[in-house]
């Protein structure tokens, strides 16, 4: 079998494709993805806590904290002291953020068009329709029982599908 028509393999190098040329755009507003993710989601769902837009947006709480402090720094979030808990924090967007969640969608769109060029837009919509149903198949699945361990040789994400599944089962749709 050729690996370069493998489902996987090219699934992956389209998605690091992607998100390397979406990146490219991003950073010319001096933005990462996990920032633009964290943008996103606030926009449609503000006054979450920390811990909820880490477990949407698939980032790590750590990792968040960092991206948030940044981002607090920029002028770009604000974080608010829960009323039902002092300790947990409401997240918020600033004024200066709301332009740039519109920058944001519209290289989302340049670089979509970029990965669909040449495609009727009939297949583009057959394509998308299929990949949510491949990723509908693997939300329905059950966890594997006993520990996931990669493959011999293979190399160990640090993550569980079954955990991502779960997270993105409990989503608000917009």
């Amino acid at each position: 079998m050729n690996p370069t028509r493998s489902f996987g393999f090219l699934l992956k190098d389209v998605s690091r494709l992607y998100v390397q040329r979406f990146e490219q755009r991003a950073a010319v507003h001096g933005l990462t993805l996990p920032q633009c993710r964290a943008l996103v989601y606030l926009a449609n769902h503000e006054g979450l806590s920390q811990i909820q837009l880490a477990e949407f947006t698939d980032i790590e709480p750590m990792s968040l904290v960092r991206i948030l402090d940044r981002m607090e720094s920029d002028g770009l979030v604000e974080r608010r002291t829960d009323p039902a808990d002092r300790r947990a924090r409401r997240l918020y967007l600033k004024a200066k953020a709301k332009p740039l969640v519109d920058d944001i969608w519209q290289l989302v769109e340049l670089t979509r068009r970029e990965a669909f060029a040449g495609m009727p837009k009939k297949q583009t919509d057959l394509l998308i329709s299929m990949l949510q149903k491949v990723q509908s198949n693997f939300f329905s699945l059950q966890p594997l029982p006993g520990p996931v361990t990669p493959m011999a040789g293979a190399a160990d994400s640090g993550d569980n599908a079954a955990v991502r599944a779960r997270r993105h089962r409990t989503i608000p749709q917009s």
